[in-house]
């Protein structure tokens, strides 16, 4: 079932989606014109306007960031810009490639400034994560960081080759990463604003 709303002075289409088997309602930005909410087969329009009125500022925040990060079909982000793919390129094999000429660099600066090194870098698309480092200190670094400006991407390095040394995220990770680092959090911050 579809109905309109506005926010942000903007029509909005919301879907409510009523299941049998929901014990909780669940609200989502899907994109900066359409709203989806699942519930209870006895969850109303009514109700859905009252979750709708209850989450207006949530909502907003979001279609704002959403209506910013929006990309045209033939757009694409390379090191924190936008560009026109004129020429179709395969994006993943791009990136792949920018990664692979861009990152080792970085990785070499600052491995010799922390003193710590890795085993190998490895390269590949991920849905979750950014990087890693596993148990043999090898690292991988997700191709979809060469969305992003460089200070992210320098983040990104320094927070895995930390885990060289600090395996997990105790607070003596953290005070690493903050001693090559110091305004991670701030990095932290704007890749959200990013995504």
């Amino acid at each position: 079932m579809n109905f309109s709303t506005y926010i942000n002075n903007k029509e909005v289409t919301v879907d409510l989606i009523r299941k049998r088997a929901l014990k909780h309602t669940y609200l989502r930005l899907i994109s900066k014109d359409l709203i989806q909410i699942s519930a209870n087969i006895f969850f109303t329009v009514d109700d859905a306007k009252r979750l709708i009125d209850n989450k207006i500022e949530w909502l907003e925040k979001g279609l704002v960031k959403l209506e910013k990060n929006f990309m045209e079909k033939d757009e694409f982000l390379f090191l924190g810009i936008r560009h026109k793919n004129l020429d179709f390129r395969d994006l993943d094999k791009f990136y792949k490639g920018e990664a692979k000429r861009l990152i080792p660099p970085i990785v070499e600066k600052y491995s010799k400034i922390m003193n710590l090194s890795p085993t190998s870098i490895k390269f590949r698309k991920n849905k979750r994560t950014w990087g890693s480092c596993n148990y043999k200190n090898e690292l991988n670094f997700n191709i979809l960081l060469m969305k992003f400006p460089i200070p992210l991407i320098e983040y990104v390095v320094i927070h895995e080759l930390a885990h060289i040394k600090e395996k997990n995220h105790s607070k003596r990770f953290w005070s690493l990463v903050e001693e090559y680092c110091p305004d991670y959090k701030r990095r932290m911050k704007e890749f959200k604003s990013f995504l």
